[in-house]
């Protein structure tokens, strides 16, 4: 292997070990122990022969000087931010992976012509500020005013989260980079799926990340004394929110297809009024989130849920209100990455397939500024988002040699 595999298990391990010690692995956006992750990785990135800089979104980037300055560069990376009680691959594999390609040019002597960034962006995932992809937005001009007012549950607003982390929230008025100002983006990154294992293939190529939609259901009825109100004179709003969340389960199911997968998931109760054990429901809010590469079926899944079962809201006695919190279309990976990244798989003799992402990444808003594309590795039984999330030594190592000559690949090709 020209990587060094030992190197990058061994980096992983040692980001792994900086979480909180009672919730395993956690390592949140915007709090003390993101920064020493991000101490970390600076000490890595510098140690590699890196130079590093934050930009005013708060990535962090560790960057190869190339033969040619006059080219864009070619960026690589993924986040080291996790969920709570996550894992220790999501996002973090595709940091390290970066850090192994831009640190083995340099040691085997082979100088791009373009420069190679490592980015580890911003708050990937979903934050306490209800908004992912912080990092990625902000570096493309995606991160509005509303969404730097929005504040998390101790009252800090986003604009002052960017700045806690060393970003300049007011430079944000405009991109951090510009349409055209990279040469391309690549991501290598655990499937969260299942396809590449129960196949026994080395690595999928992705073919682009699904559309997703998160819409607020209100379902509001009339709070009553649960031992005084009749069955059939009661308007019981969590009767009505447990209609949607079974709907929308059996109307993804029928949706979907092999070719097109579509799925939809309510992940998030959270207002139940009164809430009491001796009180009928009268208020339910809920969100639904609804991924597919079908665009169009994505955005009409709400509203055909909410069209179908008004019969019964009326029979409930119960009214439904929907608001859209956020709608990301569907991104292709580009073509020229997509089949630099099979050129790279089958040179190397590893097998390979094309597959869709149903997970967001940041590749959906870098795609903005610049062709970007997905290698994936498997993980065991699909699992990610959990503790459990787990890939072999081996298998990461195939991931970052098939990213290393995709990226030689690239420097030759855009």
């Amino acid at each position: 292997m020209k990587i060094n595999a030992q190197r990058v298990w061994e980096r992983l391990n040692s980001l792994a070990t900086l979480t909180e010690p009672d919730r395993p692995w956690t390592r949140r956006s915007f709090t003390p122990m993101f920064l020493k992750g991000r101490e970390w990785l600076r000490a890595e990135f510098e140690a590699a022969g890196l130079s590093v800089s934050l930009d005013a979104g708060g990535n962090l980037i560790g960057r190869l000087e190339g033969a040619d300055a006059s080219l864009p560069p070619i960026l690589v990376g993924s986040h080291s931010d996790s969920v709570p009680s996550g894992g220790r691959f999501d996002g973090m594999l595709g940091v390290i992976a970066a850090l192994e390609v831009a640190q083995c040019l340099q040691e085997r002597g082979e100088r791009l012509e373009h420069s190679l960034e490592v980015v580890d962006f911003l708050a990937e995932e979903p934050s306490e500020f209800g908004l992912s992809c912080i990092g990625s937005r902000a570096l493309v001009g995606k991160l509005d005013d509303a969404m730097l007012a929005a504040t998390r549950p101790d009252g800090m607003t986003l604009r002052e989260a960017i700045r806690y982390v060393g970003g300049n929230p007011d430079a944000l008025h405009s991109p951090c980079r510009a349409p055209g100002s990279i040469a391309g983006y690549v991501e290598l990154h655990i499937e969260q799926g299942k396809i590449l294992e129960s196949r026994a293939l080395d690595v999928g190529i992705v073919t682009g990340i699904a559309s997703i939609r998160r819409t607020r259901l209100a379902v509001t009825g009339r709070a009553d004394h649960a031992g005084q109100t009749p069955m059939d004179d009661r308007a019981d709003a969590l009767v009505g929110a447990a209609r949607l969340i079974d709907g929308a389960f059996r109307a993804a199911l029928a949706a979907s297809t092999p070719d097109v997968p579509l799925v939809a998931t309510v992940g998030r109760v959270s207002t139940i009024h009164p809430n009491a054990a001796n009180a009928v429901p009268g208020f339910v809010e809920l969100i639904v989130e609804c991924r597919s590469a079908n665009e169009a079926a994505v955005a009409a899944f709400c509203d055909d849920l909410v069209a179908g079962l008004a019969p019964e809201f009326e029979q409930l006695g119960l009214t439904v209100e929907t608001e859209r919190l956020s709608h990301v279309p569907a991104t292709p990976c580009a073509d020229v990455v997509q089949k630099t990244i099979a050129e790279a798989a089958e040179a190397l003799g590893k097998s390979a397939c094309a597959l869709p992402s149903g997970a967001g990444h940041d590749g959906m808003f870098v795609s903005h500024i610049g062709p970007f594309g997905m290698i994936f590795v498997p993980c065991l039984q699909g699992r990610s988002h959990t503790p459990e999330e787990w890939l072999e030594p081996e298998q990461a190592a195939v991931g970052v040699e098939v990213m290393y000559d995709t990226v030689i690949r690239l420097d030759r090709t855009l």
